[in-house]
């Protein structure tokens, strides 16, 4: 990508996206295309040619999706899965047919099989049954992931797909619909706290600036239809990082765990010797990331209740 080059960032207004488009301005891309979900519906695919017929972007950022912890995938399955597939499909066609440069893909490690052997290569997809309680949002990305493979080999275009590990940070959704590190800390804030699950499954973590750097480097540096996995390699069981996010918060309250709720995988730690080998470090271990996603969490909530 040049700093000229025309970006498009579908869901640029989201968690991911919004740190993406932060730090592709910090480094002088200036010609970025954003839209807001109001300006226009990526499940339809007229109002998606349009875009792409007006603006012709050289590279695609596929970020936008109906994203959720372990609670939301239970409750709304068929949102899940309706529009992210529909998202992904008409976004995927459109760089296509407008012959966009270069498209970026994120799957998620919700799609390897449920008793994956670990850590999780990006062969391994498709070689077991997927978790239950997130198998739309899975089915979902597992059919983006296919499409610009398939689409590669029929057409030779260059749509990369890529794997993060669980993603957290600093502006993402802090209820009990969102990521688990949000959905934890918001819990942290009330006088006692109970976790779904066992506390047993383990989870490897990327801070949300570490993964847009990823996206970057392999926008710039990748070419291929593997897909590529983007983690720390740093696992840590909920019980822990519960335990870890109650030191942080300073939480005198109890802490329980509700063993009738679904634990989800019992782990999901990535091999991303891929991505290292290329030459791409994480930069921010899970203490930092923690204490800087509670302080940014503190600063939104503490203006909320001033208003």
């Amino acid at each position: 990508m040049k700093k000229s080059s025309r970006i498009f960032i579908a869901g640029h207004s989201g968690f991911v996206g919004n740190a993406l488009t932060q730090r592709l301005k910090a480094l002088g891309f200036k010609n970025l295309i954003l839209k807001t979900h109001q300006e226009i519906d990526l499940t339809d695919q007229a109002k998606v040619n349009k875009l792409f017929k007006a603006w012709r972007p050289e590279y695609v950022f596929l970020l936008a999706a109906k994203v959720g912890g372990i609670r939301a995938n239970n409750t709304y399955p068929a949102d899940f899965i309706y529009q992210n597939v529909a998202i992904q499909a008409n976004v995927i066609q459109a760089a296509y047919e407008y012959k966009a440069k270069k498209l970026i893909f994120p799957g998620s490690a919700c799609m390897f099989p449920k008793y994956c052997s670990q850590p999780m290569k990006e062969d391994s997809l498709l070689t077991g049954p997927i978790e239950p309680t997130n198998e739309p949002f899975a089915v979902a990305k597992i059919a983006g992931v296919k499409m610009c493979q398939a689409y590669n080999r029929q057409y030779k275009t260059d749509f990369i797909s890529v794997v993060p590990a669980t993603i957290y940070g600093p502006g993402d959704h802090f209820d009990i619909n969102g990521h688990v590190m949000a959905a934890l800390i918001e819990k942290f804030s009330g006088k006692e706290v109970n976790v779904w699950g066992s506390g047993k499954p383990k989870r490897e973590f990327i801070f949300i600036d570490d993964l847009a750097s990823a996206l970057i480097f392999l926008m710039q540096n990748y070419n291929g239809s593997q897909i590529i996995n983007i983690g720390t390699g740093i696992e840590i069981s909920i019980k822990n990082l519960a335990q870890k996010i109650k030191e942080i918060t300073l939480f005198k309250g109890k802490l329980t765990f509700d063993r009738s709720k679904p634990d989800g995988m019992p782990r999901r730690l990535l091999d991303s010797s891929a991505l290292l080998n290329m030459g791409w470090q994480p930069k921010v271990n899970l203490e930092r990331g923690i204490k800087l996603t509670y302080e940014w969490y503190k600063s939104k909530h503490n203006k909320i209740k001033k208003e």
